[in-house]
């Protein structure tokens, strides 16, 4: 598997904070899923508080 960065933003209470996570995945599409669901399970947040901006493929494997 791949790793990926993925950046985006999440809603904390009245504020959206940025965030940067490196994730291991087959494809874009599966990191950002992956993404999703950490953040949604750490900060107990629906999906539509969750925004991505972008995801990188990082050099290597």
């Amino acid at each position: 598997m791949k790793q990926y960065s993925v950046s985006g933003t999440f809603r904390c209470g009245d504020e959206w904070r940025p965030f940067m996570k490196t994730v291991s995945a087959p494809n874009e599409a599966q990191a950002q899923e992956r993404i999703m669901t950490i953040i949604g399970s750490k900060h107990r947040l629906k999906r539509m508080y969750i925004t991505v901006d972008g995801v990188t493929a990082l050099s290597g494997e």
